[in-house]
């Protein structure tokens, strides 16, 4: 995919204040540890986070979207009434029916001529949130809109530890097996995307490459679908995280020789990367297989944990703020998701 008119304006976050410590988590599984005779800190250890955020109970996903959403308008200069499209793309939702996409758009005030819908893909749907935004833009059907997301991992990990507590043949595969739900934080980000015509930062998204192993789409799986079918169960997730991590690291470097065809780039040209951010051992794994320098990336997971879609738009939010980012500098967004499923976007900032 290619763009010619498309402008990534600003970015909007929000964080939770409460921070959940790895160690806190292990001391709320000690039965656990102590039967397997495990030693403690090694969650830490093994994944590289310290600790994770939380958002306070009762805290909807719309609500937290909203708040990052209005960071984001607010930093662009765009009148809200200029916005002709909102896409709510994280995979925490308020319900399944109708779009979490409407509460936001009501909350925010938008014209009630913009399109709004949801989008979901795991990890990447916030990603292919931009990218569905950025097709619009460049086929002039919008001029300006804004992806949202925001994701809560709290019901998730209670439902994690609540069942390891209670497996009388608990065994260390089974906690192998919750891992990486353990490893997942809580966070909410937005972007306006607009018409180059009307841009004032000039941050151009230049274009992307897609690639896809469906084959392994029973690595990571929440089912069922909770909200459908039992209104009062929790979700339950199970991760092969070796294999994910495994055919994870292939599909990278197929995605990325796509996108450097595409643009026209090599490893020297890019000036910064962003990842979506598993775990610090899958961090640097992944760099190291893609040939890229760890100094051009900017890790947020030692203290964010995984936040699902929002971890990759977020680190380069806080990224942007913290002046990692300058002018001129040519930018990879570099996203994954369970599926599998690789998305690479180019940025010239």
């Amino acid at each position: 995919m290619r763009y010619n008119r498309v402008c990534i304006e600003s970015f909007g976050y929000e964080l939770p204040e409460n921070i959940v410590t790895s160690a806190s988590l292990e001391e709320r599984l000690s039965p656990v540890y102590n039967k397997l005779k495990l030693p403690y800190g090694r969650l830490e250890r093994a994944t590289g986070i310290r600790e994770r955020r939380m958002w306070v109970n009762g805290t909807r996903p719309s609500e937290a979207s909203t708040k990052a959403a209005e960071k984001a308008i607010a930093r662009s200069g765009i009148n809200k009434d200029e916005i002709e499209c909102l896409v709510h793309a994280s995979v925490s939702r308020d319900f399944l029916e109708p779009a979490t996409a409407a509460v936001v758009h009501d909350s925010l005030g938008l014209p009630s001529t913009a399109t709004i819908f949801d989008i979901s893909n795991a990890c990447l749907g916030f990603i292919n949130g931009m990218v569905t935004l950025a097709n619009m833009i460049e086929l002039g059907q919008v001029k300006a809109g804004i992806v949202v997301g925001a994701e809560d991992s709290s019901r998730a990990i209670d439902k994690a530890i609540d069942e390891l507590l209670k497996d009388p043949d608990i065994t260390k595969d089974k906690l192998k097996s919750s891992f990486a739900t353990l490893t997942l934080g809580c966070g909410a980000v937005a972007v306006v995307l607009t018409r180059s015509s009307m841009s004032k930062g000039g941050h151009r998204l230049l274009g992307g490459a897609v690639r896809t192993a469906s084959q392994y789409n029973d690595l990571c799986r929440i089912e069922p679908d909770t909200c459908f079918f039992d209104f009062d169960s929790e979700p339950d997730m199970r991760t092969d995280y070796r294999a994910i991590l495994k055919n994870g690291l292939a599909l990278a470097p197929v995605t990325w020789k796509a996108l450097q065809q595409e643009l026209g780039w090599n490893n020297s040209d890019v000036d910064k990367v962003f990842t979506h951010q598993v775990s610090a051992v899958h961090r640097k794994l992944f760099l190291n297989v893609m040939g890229i320098d760890e100094l051009k990336d900017f890790p947020t997971v030692e203290y964010l944990g995984n936040i699902a879609s929002v971890s990759l738009p977020i680190s380069l939010a806080i990224g942007i703020d913290k002046g990692h980012v300058n002018s001129g500098d040519k930018v990879v967004m570099m996203g994954g998701g369970s599926g599998l499923c690789s998305i690479m976007l180019g940025l010239a900032w």
